[in-house]
Parts: C-alpha cells; structure tokens; sequence
C-alpha cells in the first residue's frame, strides 16, 4: 500500500466515527511557541489538550509532518528519520482509551489486513505516582494480543513539564518466521502506533495534578507502517524514497549507512526550504544548515568533487509534491548550491586553522568548542578533516 493511500484510509476511518480533519501540517509551530519546529502531532493541540474548546469539536484527526533533530544519531538505522508524517487522532474530553485502541486494532486488523498474530502491546505498569493502567491491560487481553509492562517506555509527555500520561504503544512484528519474545526484547518488534491517555500535567516540581478533561492522543508513524506494508524492512526501502533511491546511488557511490543519511538530511532539507526556511547562524536556518553541511561533510569526504548541482531534479520535485509544498524546484536547487558554496569557503578555513600546530595532537573539548564557537567548525566536520590525508 501507497504511503498517501494509507494517509487517505487512516483519515477517511476516522471521519467516518466522527472525528473532522485539521488542515495544515507546517513544520513551522504557531507563532509564540518557543520551539523551532512541530515535532509531534500533539504539538499545535497543546492548548486544546489543557481544556480550551476546539473550533472544530471533540474528535479530531490530522496528518502533520514533524522534525527532531533528537534522533540526528540514529538516522541511517532502518526507522528514524529526521522529517517524517505523524498520523494522529485527539479525543478532547471525550471517549476514553480502550475505545480509541479498539477503533486502532480495527484499523490495523479489519481496515489493513494485518494478521493480528503480528500485532503486540506496551502498557504503563504503574510506578510511585500513578497506577498501572489496568483499562488497556484488560483491552488488550480481550483481544488475545500479548502484552508487556513497562514504566518508562509507556509514560509519553513532551518535555518535563506540561501535558503527559501513560500510554499504550502497538508493535509490529518485522522479522521472518513466527513473532519471537517482547517489544522490549527484540528489535524486530517496530513501533508504528502510539495511544495516549493524555490525563496529567507535570508541574516543575515533578508532581502531576490532573487536566481539566480527559483526553487521548493517538499517533501512526506514516513511514514505518507503510514500509512494513509494503513488505520491507526499512522506511528508506518504502515508496516515499523510491526516486532517491532509484537515482542516487548511481550518482555518489555511497556505504549504507552514508546513502541513507544523505537521502534524508537532503530530503528533510527540501521540506524545510519548502516551508519557507532559509538556511542561517541561529534558530531554525541553523538547523537547515546543520542537516546540509552534514550531507556535504558525506560527499566530499572521499570524493572532492561531488556537488550538489549533480542532483537530479525528481527526487526533489517528488518531495514537494508529496509534501503538498508549491515552492519552485529550480529554486531549492539554487539555494542548496548556494549553502554549499559557504560550505567549501569553510571547508577551506577548516584546513588552514586544523593545520596550526596547537590541533596538531589529540583534540579535548575545550578544543571542539573553541573550533566551533570561533571559527563555525562543527565537530563531525573537524574530525572528517583530521580523518582526511
């Protein structure tokens, strides 16, 4: 299944019990919120999950596009990316969580023909403050669907303070052969739905005091559910890369882990642009920087004459298109290739300041801080250089 198919099907489940679709997905969080970019589908709700009354009703249901720079080290493995689609469903005082992971189970099972042999189950367990949360415990059993406690992994908030409470996460199994041990066990289990009973807010002195009305945030990584969909193992094997990955390698002959980190960081990159972010020295034009100049770092590490003006047009034209973006291809092109000029003007500063003989030896941090806060070298980029003859 077609990842933009299942987006349609997941919405259209939704709409058909009542919830109204939220339109707009920026990365852009609204005015006044102090963080660079929507990183969960909760994010632009928080107010709504406190108790302000929504325009749009009780029941609601969106596709919003994220960013984390948190998982920046985990990018090239098989499931984190760094922009990626969050599916998600908000019951604002309404129904409560065994209703929302019944309506998820139906989904997964009836809806997508997933066999529920493959399906298990997270639950909060209780921990000094708060009980186990025995209603989804006893949903889950009902079922037949293995289940395991935990405390940490099933306590969601986003950030230590504010709106938080447990969770139920569903887990799908990604291996050969028959289901094998827990979700904790193995990491064949993938995570790919996330149900919250968003019920608490954390004060800044740790205690919980409860929300004005009882809510559940449910979220559905887009990405990993369609690769696991489409039969693969690893997001940048499903349909939302195919004109990267069908482009290129032939292009940069690339590692593994390499090629995936450059189709996201470019890939992300392309989605920032096209919400209207230019690259900068601070706030969110560093990030974009940051996430280009690890991709140049990549290239030209072995091969100086790789350029971003060998990119094909399609990959980023697929993009946009995806993203549902109206920004101009040959535009992206233009300014990714005015980043990399800056880049190689740094690059060359890079070799005349590592060439001074006070970073002739082994680097501390005083060192890698210096570097970067005087002179804008970032460590991946002074330890590729040192690495380089």
């Amino acid at each position: 299944m077609k990842s933009e198919d299942l987006t349609r099907r997941f919405v259209e489940y939704f709409e058909d019990r009542g919830h109204r679709r939220i339109t707009g997905s920026t990365l852009l969080p609204p005015p006044g919120d102090p963080v660079l970019f929507t990183t969960s589908g909760m994010h632009p709700l928080t107010p709504y999950l406190e108790g302000r009354p929504h325009p749009l009703g009780r029941r609601l249901v969106n596709a919003q596009r994220c960013l984390r720079t948190t998982d920046l080290d985990e990018v090239g493995d098989s499931t984190h990316l760094t922009v990626f689609e969050m599916l998600g469903t908000w019951s604002l005082g309404d129904y409560e969580g065994p209703v929302s992971l019944d309506w998820g189970y139906g989904l997964l099972t009836e809806g997508l023909g997933i066999d529920p042999g493959r399906l298990h189950a997270t639950v909060f367990g209780g921990d000094g403050q708060t009980g186990p949360d025995t209603p989804s415990l006893e949903f889950w059993r009902s079922r037949g669907v293995p289940v395991e406690l935990t405390v940490e992994n099933n306590w969601w908030s986003n950030g230590p303070t504010g709106p938080c409470g447990p969770d139920s996460e569903i887990f799908l199994w990604s291996g050969e052969g028959p289901p094998r041990s827990t979700p904790t066990g193995d990491q064949r289990w993938v995570e790919v739905w996330n149900h919250v009973m968003m019920r608490h807010r954390r004060l800044d002195d740790g205690t919980l005091r409860p929300l004005p009305q009882r809510n559940v945030d449910t979220g559905l990584g887009l990405e990993r559910l369609a690769t696991l969909l489409q039969g693969e193992t690893s997001v940048y094997d499903s349909d939302v890369f195919e004109p990267w990955r069908r482009q290129l390698p032939a292009l940069w002959t690339l590692d593994e882990r390499d090629r995936r980190l450059v189709y996201d960081h470019l890939r992300s990159a392309v989605v920032v642009l096209g919400d209207g972010v230019r690259p900068g020295n601070t706030g969110r034009g560093y990030v974009l920087r940051r996430l280009l100049r690890r991709v140049l770092t990549v290239l030209v590490r072995d091969e100086p004459s790789r350029t971003l003006g060998d990119l094909p047009g399609e990959p980023v034209e697929h993009t946009l298109d995806h993203f549902r973006q109206d920004m101009d291809p040959g535009e992206v092109r233009r300014l990714l290739l005015d980043e990399e000029r800056r880049f190689l003007r740094l690059l060359e500063r890079g070799r005349r300041v590592l060439a001074r003989p006070r970073f002739q030896g082994p680097l501390d941090e005083e060192d890698f801080h210096y570097l970067h806060d005087t002179h804008g070298l970032p460590r991946d980029l002074v330890e590729s250089l040192r690495s380089t003859p």
